[in-house]
């Protein structure tokens, strides 16, 4: 497509001489603007699926791929429910479980918590935790006053494995002076980092049958919590399982549905910031036509000379395509290698700018998780990089085509 003579001529306008520093320097911005363009298009594009995904992950693990509920607050008969959720096809593990909102002291501490209470076994098969434990054995996760806590509750309480943490719930027992709420202290057995600072901070778990007995549920269940072995694909199991209960009355809920505004949010935030972004490639791209422009109008004594010697119009403006392609292509390809660079070691220039800087650059209680996410998919920097290449070739095709209508006898016209 590209003879060699048209390489030549393009290669020697690239290469700036004395005279013509300022149409270089502008070139050069525009490479560089299509590189940081690119970079910044690559790493935004991984923090936001690599927090998507961290924290889907997380919720996934720590709450089941779906769960069932009943008409209120309580779900009787769990355990006949629980064996035909077990006898659906695709159902890794049913947990059974009793939520509840206390108050949790300890010391001077007192804060806000919610108790989940699930078997040992259960427990255990929730990865998120049973994988994260920091301190202590969840063997000794048993009894009537076992709880494991998370880490960032322990730092706040200054409790350790073996410490006691009280548990004041309001709904407690009636009397002729009104409601006593119920206070317990509970012994801890174990400390675990769920990598989600919601849980770490504020949740307790606690043996179901515990839990029971504390919230007054002697024979009942808030919800039913299920393990699929496709999450992505939970919809058939969370149809199969409707279907099997054939109850009106219960609600078989999925992560996608009880997850539905955050997927939604994130997804819309996705697009958006998409589109903002493939704005800096679109101004690098426009100063890329001026730079073309501005080297066109230095060139047109040479453009006239070599249309004069017999180079064809197709052959000057392939000249120019070269050199507008040429600030394209290097321009995306040093912003690919400096995005996915970046993306891959985002977590270590992260604590080193938080070293440097002595500031918190990502605080876990406002974004959730404990660490910058980044999670790079090749289908989207594939896409990142076809439309930085597209947009500078469509840059260069205006100024090529006006060097290749330059008149010859015009142009030396007036030299």
């Amino acid at each position: 497509m590209f003879g060699s003579f048209e390489r030549a001529v393009a290669g020697r306008y690239l290469r700036a001489r004395r005279g013509e520093r300022f149409v270089s320097v502008i070139a050069i911005f525009s490479l560089i603007g299509i590189a940081l363009g690119v970079a910044t298009l690559i790493i935004v594009m991984a923090v936001m699926n690599g927090f998507k995904s961290d924290l889907l992950n997380r919720f996934v693990g720590l709450n089941g791929d779906l769960s069932i509920y009943g008409p209120g607050q309580h779900l009787s008969e769990y355990d006949a429910l629980a064996g035909i959720a077990r006898r659906v096809p695709g159902v890794t593990a049913v947990i059974p479980s009793v939520d509840g909102q206390v108050l949790l002291s300890a010391g001077t501490f007192s804060g806000a918590g919610i108790v989940r209470g699930v078997s040992a076994e259960g427990l255990k098969t929730l990865h998120a935790i049973s994988d994260s434990i920091v301190d202590g054995t969840l063997d000794n996760f048993r009894g009537d006053d076992a709880i494991a806590i998370g880490a960032s509750l322990a730092a706040k309480t200054g409790l350790t494995v073996g410490g006691k943490l009280t548990l004041i719930s309001p709904n407690g027992a009636a009397t002729i002076m009104g409601t006593v709420p119920r206070v317990r202290a509970y012994r801890i057995v174990a400390i675990f980092d769920a990598g989600v600072n919601d849980y770490n901070s504020s949740y307790v778990f606690m043996p179901l049958q515990a839990a029971q007995v504390y919230f007054q549920m002697p024979h009942e269940v808030s919800q039913i919590q299920i393990s699929t072995v496709d999450p992505v694909n939970v919809q058939p199991v969370t149809r199969a399982i409707a279907n099997a209960v054939d109850n009106p009355g219960l609600r078989v809920l999925d992560w996608t549905q009880s997850n539905n505004a955050f997927l939604g949010a994130v997804q819309v935030e996705q697009n958006v910031m998409f589109l903002i972004l493939t704005l800096i490639i679109l101004v690098a791209a426009f100063n890329v036509i001026s730079s073309l422009i501005m080297m066109v109008k230095d060139k047109t004594r040479d453009i006239a000379v070599l249309r004069t010697m017999g180079a064809t119009r197709g052959a000057v403006m392939r000249i120019f395509l070269m050199c507008g392609a040429s600030v394209g292509v290097t321009g995306t390809v040093a912003g690919t290698i400096l995005g996915v660079v970046f993306c891959m070691n985002i977590e270590r220039i992260r604590q080193f700018l938080q070293r440097i800087t002595g500031t918190n650059l990502f605080n876990p209680e406002v974004y959730y998780l404990e660490h910058l996410p980044a999670k790079l998919v090749w289908g989207q920097v594939t896409e990142v990089i076809l439309m930085a290449l597209l947009l500078s070739l469509l840059a260069t095709l205006y100024p090529s085509w006006r060097a290749a209508r330059t008149d010859p006898v015009e142009a030396l016209r007036h030299e």
